[in-house]
């Protein structure tokens, strides 16, 4: 089955999408079902499961963020293009791979301030450099600090306490697991930015913004498309 831009996704590719519909699906479905079930135990039962609000909040967070990076890929993030659309055929591209070439630095960008971020609670170095990284500084660990409210899932994680906080045991989830999505995630940011650069200095893409297309395709299922 080819993508929006003629392009067959090949085995690989079908099995990283699915892969990456099914964790929002599965993201989804535990907030939607933690606050379905706290809702019940807090009006029916008179009691709650005390952490679910935390563990819905950063499942959240892990959405947009991972969403953000799906977006990309698919081409669905909103947009204004009324300049670019009055634009000759050559203009146009260039403008589309300049606006391609200022997401990759900002991804760039991203990438550094989420390293520099989540290190400390990994127990690792952020990164020197102002804007880019030049290296890495030795940072004050900050391992030991725990969410407020969410179990530590000893069976999982065991391993963490020898691994990055010297083997002092967690009463808690510690604050490296859910913050670890800010460098995945927004490396995936970075990844899906460049690959879409790369399409757009091909010519197999020609915005990065969800295009009038699914305007059109809304027009023709409702029989008011003028070329129908």
């Amino acid at each position: 089955m080819q993508d929006k831009y003629g392009q067959e996704p090949g085995l690989f590719g079908t099995f990283v999408d699915r892969l990456e519909e099914n964790l929002i699906a599965i993201m989804l479905g535990i907030m939607v079902t933690l606050s379905f079930v706290n809702v019940v135990m807090r009006y029916v039962f008179n009691s709650s499961i005390i952490w679910s609000l935390e563990v819905v909040a950063t499942l959240f967070a892990w959405l947009v963020i991972f969403g953000i990076s799906y977006g990309v890929k698919k081409t669905t993030h909103l947009g204004v293009d009324a300049l670019t659309n009055v634009l000759p055929d050559r203009p146009r591209r260039i403008a589309a791979i300049l606006a391609a070439g200022i997401c990759v630095i900002y991804a760039l960008l991203l990438m550094k301030g989420a390293w520099d971020y989540w290190a400390p609670f990994a127990g690792l170095d952020v990164t020197s450099g102002r804007w880019f990284p030049t290296g890495f500084v030795e940072t004050r660990s900050r391992a030991f600090m725990e969410t407020d409210q969410i179990p530590f899932p000893e069976m999982l994680l065991g391993f963490l306490p020898d691994l990055i906080n010297d083997g002092d045991a967690y009463s808690k989830l510690p604050d490296v697991v859910p913050y670890v999505m800010l460098p995945v995630g927004c490396a995936l940011i970075l990844l899906r930015f460049v690959q879409a650069f790369i399409r757009v200095l091909a010519g197999r893409q020609d915005t990065m913004i969800v295009s009038h297309e699914a305007e059109e395709d809304i027009e023709a299922l409702s029989g008011t498309h003028p070329e129908r």
